[in-house]
């Protein structure tokens, strides 16, 4: 059996007997001589290269993705007995890291503190005595309402690091519930759930369900003085509303580290918007563990035994 290992990344999976590894370029198209593979890892794989493989690849039985979500597996157009595996929880640790990063700068007001650094200027107003609760926006952690939605791996982790903090935490997902000890509201909820949030974070995939999910009427259902941070798919965003929303006041700011187009355009006005920080799709683009789960589901294929992180479709 031969497998088709991505170059974008370093990987030494543990083979099992009878199976042969072979690098590939996922920027170029699988040379002809590799065409008879059954199993293939993508990461960093243009969409279009995706679609070739996908022709291109006649003995192909199984998908291997690196990232979290499943949208890059599934705009490949694989043939329905290919089996698609995502990376859930390869990328837990450092996207809950990233997340973290915004948060606390927003809510710690570091734009603010960047701006008056580069004026030469010592912002009394946002040091020495303050108020704990000063009402929105927040200034800190302690008892502050989060709302994670999209509640899988990653902002099951997330929401132990900001509960450490003093947050109280809740999701949204497609069904209500309880998650890692966390209540979970379904998407049908999700307006109630928004207008008690302090803090809204966006940890959802690109899927077609979820384009420009958080729309203007989503945004206006969030209390004046919300801070909303994006970590998922850009996407899943009205980028227009949601600079309407910062450019009028109504959210106290923002964070992307996700956009709609990537990179993001130079003349974006994103770029403009007051009180946004971005960052260039930098919480992910480590996968912790992959030659783990290559091994683990490269076992379970020769074997015949249930994949891990399979991906319904």
């Amino acid at each position: 059996m031969k497998v088709l290992l991505p170059t974008a990344i370093p990987l030494d999976p543990e083979l099992p007997d009878g199976v042969v590894a072979v690098p590939y370029d996922p920027a170029e198209r699988v040379p002809a001589e590799h065409r008879d593979a059954e199993g293939v890892v993508i990461w960093g794989n243009p969409r279009p290269r995706l679609r070739e493989m996908a022709a291109d690849l006649p003995r192909l039985r199984w998908v291997q993705s690196l990232a979290a979500g499943p949208d890059a597996a599934l705009s490949g157009g694989f043939a329905d007995d290919v089996v698609l595996c995502g990376g859930a929880g390869l990328h837990d640790a450092p996207v809950t890291e990233h997340a973290l990063a915004l948060i606390l700068a927003l809510v710690r007001r570091l734009p603010s503190c960047a701006a008056a650094q580069a004026e030469h200027r010592w912002a009394r107003e946002l040091g020495g005595r303050q108020p704990l609760h000063p009402g929105r926006p927040v200034t800190t952690l302690l008892g502050a309402r989060v709302v994670l939605w999209g509640f899988g791996s990653i902002a099951q982790r997330l929401s132990g690091v900001l509960t450490s903090l003093g947050a109280e935490v809740r999701g949204v997902a497609r069904s209500a519930g309880t998650r890692a000890g966390y209540p979970v509201a379904a998407l049908d909820d999700v307006e109630n759930v928004l207008a008690g949030a302090d803090l809204l974070v966006l940890l959802l995939p690109g899927l077609p369900e979820n384009e420009k999910i958080l729309d203007a009427r989503l945004l206006c259902a969030l209390p004046a003085g919300a801070y909303v941070v994006n970590v998922g798919r850009g996407s899943t965003v009205d980028e227009d509303a949601l600079r309407e929303s910062l450019a009028c006041g109504w959210l106290a700011g923002a964070a992307l580290d996700v956009t709609e187009t990537e990179p993001l355009p130079t003349d974006s006005p994103l770029w403009d918007a007051p009180n946004l920080v971005i960052t260039p799709h930098a919480a992910g683009g480590r996968p912790v563990g992959a030659d783990e789960l290559i091994t683990a589901n490269l076992r379970a294929l020769v074997d015949g035994e249930l994949l891990r992180n399979v991906i319904e479709r």
